[in-house]
């Protein structure tokens, strides 16, 4: 025992204690990196062509706007760095990307990528930075959610762009809310999770992945719902109402002007 405590005095010994913890963590490293590149060698499909393949098709597509890097470009197009996996799939799958002239928001388009090619692209990007990943089958599913929650949801958070009934509306600086009438539940569950262009990002802490679920189920099926006053005039609300109300009344009273200049007329005949 002695023996022991006089080493533990020993000038070296605070030296010797510093190099083994330095050993032990360069053992547990080199563990862990090892296990990463086992697993990576394991599944070669999710790994390196699938990002080399979405390298070649940035390079191609997409650098010419937002940069060799990704970094973006001033005035053109932003940074993808940390964007993550679920934005690409959300702007290439909606066609919005790539983009055919820079403008304040992209209007959807037919799609130009086929479905490899775009989780090959989300498989890129997300590699240059993380960010949130591509939502599975099982959290955009709104089998079972809570329509009901989910309306006054869409009302407290989403109405005053997308409109009510997720018909889309005007915004200011020539950007718009698109409508949700063609959106799937995939692309607006990540929509809400990556906050497109004027849109805010609702991440899972400020809106829950099961809160999503129930956003998605009154968007789709207010889809679907009968209209008991008729004719719906898109379902944007009193501004399309009234502006009927006001032509219908003005073309009335041009009919009666008509009529009573026409009867006015016979009268002095």
């Amino acid at each position: 025992m002695r023996a022991i405590t006089a080493r533990r005095r020993h000038p070296l010994a605070g030296y010797a204690v510093i190099l083994l913890a330095l050993l032990l963590a360069g053992l547990g490293y080199a563990a862990v990196t090892g296990m990463g590149a086992a697993s990576a060698a394991a599944n070669p499909v999710s790994g390196g062509p699938l990002i080399a393949h979405g390298r070649n098709l940035f390079n191609t597509q997409c650098a010419s706007c937002h940069g060799d890097f990704a970094q973006g470009v001033d005035g053109v197009a932003p940074s993808l760095i940390g964007v993550g996996a679920a934005a690409v799939d959300f702007q290439v799958s909606t066609g919005r990307m790539p983009a055919k002239e820079p403008a304040a928001e992209q209007p959807r388009k037919p799609i130009t990528f086929t479905p490899r090619d775009i989780r090959a692209l989300a498989a890129y990007i997300a590699s240059l930075g993380g960010g949130p990943a591509i939502p599975s089958a099982a959290d955009v599913n709104p089998h079972g959610a809570n329509t009901g929650l989910g309306q006054q949801l869409f009302v407290a958070d989403c109405a005053q762009c997308h409109n009510f009934v997720g018909a889309g509306g005007a915004l200011t600086y020539g950007k718009y809310a698109p409508p949700l009438n063609k959106s799937t539940p995939r692309q607006i569950f990540e929509a809400m999770l990556t906050g497109p262009e004027a849109m805010p990002v609702f991440n899972n802490s400020t809106i829950t992945p099961q809160q999503k679920r129930d956003i998605i189920a009154y968007i789709t099926t207010t889809r679907t719902e009968p209209n008991p006053g008729g004719f719906s005039l898109g379902r944007v609300g009193p501004v399309t109402e009234g502006i009927v109300a006001f032509v219908g009344l003005l073309l009335f009273m041009v009919l009666a002007a008509m009529w009573i200049t026409a009867k006015h007329r016979k009268a002095h005949d």
